[in-house]
Formats: C-alpha cells, structure tokens, sequence
C-alpha cells in the first residue's frame, strides 16, 4: 500500500433548508393561522480517528468532500430533515490544519475519536415564528444558513512511543523486524526503507509499545537532503529515540561521520535544527551490529561513547540476537519512567 502522510482538501458543510410559508387548512377551523415549520440544518463536516488506517492514501484521489443539505420545511410545522454529516475517517494522529488561516484546528490520537470541523448552516424559520398580533397571517420565511467551505491540509504524525533515528543502513529496520512483527524491507544498500514503519514490541505478558521506524537520516537532513527530513515528523510525538549507530563503520578520513561518535553528533546536531523539542527527547544509545567487532574494539567505542557523557549505551546484533532483549527490557523500563504520551492540546505535539 502505497504511503501518504500529507494531503490537501476542501471540505464544505451542508446548507440549511428553507422555512415553510404555509397556513393551517382544517374545513372547520376558519382563519387557522400559519403552520409552516423550519428547515433542517445542513450536514457537519466531521472527522474521525480510525485505528485501521495507515496513511491519508484514501484521501489523495479526492479533492472536493461536501456535507449533505437540510431539507424545506413543511406545513403543520414539520421540521425539515437534517442533512446527513459527512465523516471522513482518517488515521490516529492526524493534524487538521486551516490552509487560509494558517491555524491548526486539532488533532485526533485516539481511536475513534471525532471532531467537527465544518458545521452545517442552520435551518430557516418557518412562517409560524412571524405571527403578531397586527400580522396574522405572515408569509415571511427566512432561507437556511449557507454551509462553510474550508481549505484544509492534513499531515499524519504516528502515534509511537519509541522512535528509531540512525543513518543509512544502521540496522533500524533489521531491529523493529526482530522484536516486533513489522516486515519492512530489509537490503544491504542506502535508503531501503522509503516510508516509517510501525511495530508493536510486547514486553511481558501484559504490557506492549509501538515502535516507529523512519527512513534513515544523513548530514543536511534538516536542509531537505536524503529522505528522513520529511518523516521527522513521525517522530515528534514519541516519549523515546533509540538513536542506532553502526559500531562495524570506522572510515579514516576526516569526515565528522567517518566514526561512530562522530555519526551520533552529526545526527544530534540534525535533530536539533529541525526542533529543539526532539532534540531534548530522552535517548538511548544503540550501537549495531556489533557481531563484526572485536570484543576490544567495542569496549573503546563504549568508552568513547562514555567520555563524551552519554551514559547506558547499549550494545546489540539484530542479525544474531545478541543484546536485543536486554535492550527491550531496558527501553520498557525507560518508557515506565516517562511521562505518558503527549495530550492532545499539547502544543510539542503540533
């Protein structure tokens, strides 16, 4: 399926119905008076926050989404019907966002979850509301209230706890592919994984995460080079980074990522410029595929890693297993330690 997690639409409420000029026509109740009933309000615009979905794809291919009409009122007072609302499912963790405006309107993280975005006009009066006692018989109506039109740009951000962030070929793919039931694409060159992915990790019998897995990062993220720049945002609302650096890739030249300190500072310093907020995020460091080095060689890249004041750096082979379950304990209990995920008013999670 293919991954979309920005798309721009416009909405529009449905109108509401005329009131009805009419007058009560009984045979034996002479000069009955007016009866006309009001019309029915347009349909709302509503959105709705629906589990099952993965992306804004459903969304791509229509550009126009209309709320039905209210109907006409009618004699003996009768009401006219309400236009149906319109409900436009989209995924958890979805920001609604006035294009004109330049406001965000809200943002949906529960299942099931829903919010009216565009009302509905109301319904007109019928002539019943302008009897007096110099006008007995009025046939003044008022039409239903017009419906609203809204340019909107919805941008998916996942709903995860744990985010995984490391270069090119770090092993964050091999890594939600073991511990979770996540399948992503898995190859031995750049930029394999072209879209987040999700996983759910189990951690005891009753307690899970969700883990989410972002297209690796290169030095000029945040000036739109390589991919993960766009997905970043699938990142702002998790409690945790797992920061992946590949132990095996020691380059001699005097690139600042020839080293695998180096690569976790350039990857710092590109969270940074693209937010401050998700730089300040809880991390653990997680160095890979450590199964192609020496036992000493790990131990001085730890101390490295040490003498530079990250403290629990933690040490792991997706491919052998070696340190992947003592690092799931040691991201569940860091998860207990946090505060829970972000409210839905919370401004960090715009």
């Amino acid at each position: 399926m293919r991954f979309v997690d920005e798309v721009e639409i416009v909405v529009q409420s449905g109108r509401g119905g005329r009131g009805s000029a009419s007058f009560r026509r009984e045979k034996f109740v002479p000069f009955g008076g007016p009866d006309g009933g009001d019309g029915g309000r347009g349909g709302h615009v509503i959105f709705m926050a629906d589990a099952g979905l993965g992306s804004l794809l459903d969304l791509r291919g229509r550009a126009q989404w209309k709320a039905a009409d209210g109907t006409a009122g009618d004699f003996r007072q009768m009401t006219g019907a309400d236009g149906d609302d319109l409900v436009v499912r989209v995924p958890r963790g979805t920001v609604i966002r006035d294009v004109d405006e330049d406001l965000v309107i809200c943002e949906l993280l529960a299942d099931g979850e829903s919010r009216v975005v565009v009302e509905g006009g109301k319904g007109g009066l019928g002539n019943v509301h302008f009897k007096t006692s110099t006008n007995r018989a009025p046939r003044k109506t008022t039409p239903g209230g017009p419906g609203e039109t809204r340019r909107l740009r919805l941008e998916l951000k996942l709903v995860a706890d744990v985010g995984l962030l490391g270069f090119p070929n770090a092993g964050k793919s091999t890594l939600i592919s073991v511990i979770s039931a996540a399948r992503p694409k898995i190859a031995d060159y750049p930029f394999t994984t072209l879209v987040p992915n999700l996983g759910v990790v189990r951690a005891g019998d009753d307690n899970s995460y969700v883990v989410a897995d972002i297209p690796g990062l290169i030095e000029g993220a945040a000036e739109g080079k390589g991919l993960g720049h766009q997905f970043l945002r699938h990142v702002e609302r998790t409690r945790l980074l797992l920061h992946l650096v590949d132990a095996s890739e020691v380059r001699e030249d005097d690139d600042p990522g020839a080293t695998p300190l180096g690569r976790w500072r350039v990857l710092r310093d590109e969270l940074r410029r693209y937010s401050q907020a998700l730089a300040d995020r809880p991390e653990l460091v997680v160095l890979t595929k450590i199964d192609a080095v020496s036992p000493e060689a790990l131990d001085a890249l730890k101390a490295e890693f040490l003498a530079a004041g990250v403290e629990g750096v933690h040490a792991i082979s997706a491919v052998s297993g070696q340190g992947v379950t003592s690092l799931s304990a040691a991201t569940w209990e860091r998860l207990r330690e946090l505060a829970p995920p972000l409210a839905v008013d919370d401004p960090l999670g715009v």
